[in-house]
């Protein structure tokens, strides 16, 4: 596959969302290329850190809509990988479907319904909360449900908080009380999201290419979102697995799935 600029899948993105938005296909982006859409006034801080532009789009639209989604997607040019969209490799088949360009150069990853790596993000009711990406509540939890993050994890979760406030609402701000009441329901997600928070904190402030005000905002934003975590009520199913803690396996395991 050969690598295409940013500007270049920027340009791709916007086709693809605004073809989606007339033909009533509730459709969004979501990954690194969505955090940089995001975040335009930090492309210095993603040079700085040396984030590498990631090629790959990632889309999520609402279950139900795989045949809807395979339709629009060739019609755009795209044909479906059907060794992995009709796969339950990894548990997640009927809930995924993949897609490249008749060239090669760029891959189409998209979700139906929920995302479901190390834990499972659930996106009913939320694809209309921004455009044309998911909210950025879900931009974080997409990387906060990570349980072994990469550095380029870190760096957009660096970049996603100091770029936006954490709050109450999805008006370019990071929903605290939606981020807190995700992970009440559920003490494995609950439990990896809170360390990665650390995780992040600790790598921010020991970066040396970070600014003492970006690492400021950076701490403090991670402490906004800790204290809205620990005021949220838990649900009883939350409590009980507490009791079990990291002696049994909290998140599910993510299989690669060959191209």
């Amino acid at each position: 596959m050969s690598l295409i600029g940013f500007a270049e899948l920027e340009d791709e993105i916007s086709r693809i969302t605004t073809a989606a938005a007339e033909s009533n296909i509730p459709l969004r982006v979501f990954g690194g290329a969505a955090m940089r859409l995001h975040c335009p006034m930090h492309q210095q801080l993603y040079d700085s850190l040396e984030r590498s532009p990631n090629h790959d789009m990632d889309f999520v639209t609402y279950d139900g809509l795989g045949e809807q989604t395979r339709i629009f997607f060739t019609s755009l040019g795209y044909d479906p990988h059907v060794s992995i969209a009709l796969s339950g490799a990894t548990g997640t088949g009927r809930h995924r479907q993949t897609f490249y360009d008749k060239f090669g150069n760029k891959a189409i990853d998209l979700c139906l319904g929920i995302l479901k790596m190390s834990h499972v993000i659930d996106f009913t009711g939320r694809l209309e909360k921004d455009f044309p990406t998911v909210p950025l509540a879900e931009l974080a939890l997409q990387k906060l449900q990570i349980v072994n993050m990469r550095e380029k994890d870190l760096q957009d979760m660096v970049i996603l908080l100091c770029a936006h406030d954490v709050g109450q609402s999805d008006d370019e701000t990071i929903n605290a009380d939606h981020v807190a009441k995700t992970l009440a329901r559920n003490w494995g997600f609950h439990y990896t999201a809170t360390t990665n928070l650390r995780r992040i904190s600790k790598y921010a402030a020991r970066h040396p290419l970070i600014s003492t005000t970006d690492k400021e905002t950076v701490s403090a934003r991670i402490q906004k979102l800790i204290h809205a975590i620990d005021a949220t009520p838990k649900t009883l199913m939350w409590k009980l697995r507490a009791k079990l803690g990291i002696a049994v396996k909290w998140y599910n395991v993510v299989e690669e799935v060959p191209p």
